[in-house]
């Protein structure tokens, strides 16, 4: 009887120990960023994560009852981290393609703006068009839809990838580029700092779908539906609750939620 009340009372335990380990680990989300895409997510001299994406993905977690956990990831290796499991979800400006839903699984959006070319300011380039940039070296981040919209695009001008948006925005600056490809606010975050004195936006640019998808959104693992809807759930509650307009509001004067 007392071995009964024994191994009972150390099921018991083990049970509720199981339940406090699954507790713990649902209170805890890992989020995947950059780190190096301001304003949307940027690392500081002194190690701090801020931006857009970092601000809402905070928000978000809040919203669901969730801690935050940020981890930092090189963009081209960010899918194949989230799929090994080094965090649960990213939040890092992805777009929404139908390449990328091979491979994990999206949000609805949580913002959607237009990307943009940059030229020096003296530059004798007349306008946006293919025709206009045929024979012109132009920048983007390597594995990104501004990479692939300009190699489609501009089918005469030379596309040159870079793993990092400050790695093409030093060689803009030191007229090694004809100018370069990228999100515009992105672009005119850059162009307002000293580095970016050298250039001006030469226009915006209408994205194609099938190339820019619907637009940015959050990624998971593939046939994680209870988290996407939770984050669905939020994306909206945020946005009804006025918090999505107060973080906006810091970085942008529009609404870049999009139509």
């Amino acid at each position: 009887m007392r071995i009964t009340r024994r191994i009972a009372l150390g099921l018991s335990a083990a049970a509720l120990a199981l339940t406090i380990g699954g507790a713990t680990a649902q209170e805890k989300l890992r989020i995947g960023t950059e780190g190096a895409y301001p304003p949307f997510n940027n690392l500081t001299a002194d190690g701090k994560l801020e931006g857009f994406d970092i601000d809402i993905a905070r928000a978000l977690c809040e919203e669901m009852g969730v801690e935050c956990e940020f981890v930092t990831q090189d963009w081209d290796g960010i899918i194949p981290a989230l799929q090994a499991g080094k965090f649960d979800a990213i939040i890092a400006s992805m777009s929404i393609t139908e390449e990328r839903k091979k491979q994990v699984d999206f949000t609805e959006k949580y913002y959607n703006t237009p990307p943009a070319l940059v030229v020096m300011k003296d530059s004798d380039i007349a306008g946006a068009m293919a025709e206009d940039l045929a024979g012109k070296v132009i920048g983007a981040q390597a594995a990104t839809t501004h990479a692939q919209f300009a190699e489609a695009t501009f089918p005469d001008s030379d596309v040159k990838v870079y793993p990092t948006a400050e790695e093409y925005k030093l060689d803009m600056a030191n007229g090694r580029l004809d100018a370069v490809i990228d999100d515009v606010i992105v672009l005119q975050e850059w162009l307002g700092t000293a580095d970016g004195e050298c250039c001006r936006v030469l226009d915006t640019l209408t994205p194609v779908e099938e190339i820019y998808g619907e637009g940015i959104g959050i990624a998971v693992r593939q046939g994680e539906d209870e988290l996407r809807e939770k984050f669905n759930a939020a994306i909206q509650a945020i946005r009804d609750n006025g918090t999505y307009k107060e973080i906006n509001d810091k970085y942008f004067s529009f609404d870049a939620y999009g139509s």
